[in-house]
């Protein structure tokens, strides 16, 4: 028993140690979502502004958790056992994926009703499209580019100019294009997941039905 745990240790440091560390990162956007457009006034500081700013280059973390599948891939062609495969890897990698992709969905859907409650509400399909578009590039620019959301800050000309150089090229814009697609229809199933369940526990909450 005491060999099977070392070894799933060692396969979680070896291929699932990042789970804690992405799931942080995915998180930031989440927290900064409540902050910019759950709390009662509307006004808009210099705070409120390095938020928005800080959570739109964190924003692409949580999505970015879907393209972790690979190191879920690789994990089970690495010559672990059935045990170690079942038990650590496949619930761990799923968890986190699923976890980023919700808080991504809670936190975009905060972003819209922010924007029904300040008199915009004919933008909101715009305001989630453009942000699944930015969310589209950054996860791009994180896979394949391998920038980070504080090279924003610490290399902003780089990110730049790569951006506007993918922009610009064949490939990279279809695989944008794709995540866009990705994005766009995974964020619409798991919102209306969300918003059915958040009508069941409104009405469970007014019949006090909590242990029917």
């Amino acid at each position: 028993m005491r060999d099977i745990l070392q070894n799933a240790l060692e396969a979680f440091n070896r291929h699932s140690g990042w789970i804690i560390w992405n799931l942080f990162l995915a998180f930031i956007p989440l927290v900064l979502s409540f902050f910019l457009y759950r709390r009662r006034s509307t006004r808009r500081s210099l705070l409120w502004w390095v938020a928005f700013l800080v959570f739109f280059a964190f924003l692409p973390n949580a999505p970015y958790l879907l393209t972790d599948i690979i190191h879920l891939i690789r994990a089970t062609r690495s010559g672990y056992s059935a045990f170690v495969i079942t038990l650590i890897f496949i619930p761990l990698h799923l968890f986190a994926i699923i976890a980023g992709f919700q808080a991504y969905v809670i936190s975009v859907m905060n972003q819209s009703d922010y924007v029904k409650r300040i008199g915009l509400e004919k933008y909101v399909l715009w305001s989630e499209l453009i942000t699944h578009a930015l969310a589209a590039i950054g996860v791009y620019l994180g896979r394949f580019r391998r920038f980070n959301s504080w090279d924003f800050v610490t290399d902003p000309g780089n990110v730049l100019v790569s951006t506007l150089d993918d922009l610009t090229s064949k490939r990279p814009i279809v695989v944008i294009a794709i995540s866009f697609v990705g994005l766009t229809i995974l964020y619409w199933i798991v919102k209306q997941i969300n918003l059915g369940l958040m009508l069941r526990f409104k009405e469970l909450r007014a019949n006090g039905d909590w242990f029917e």
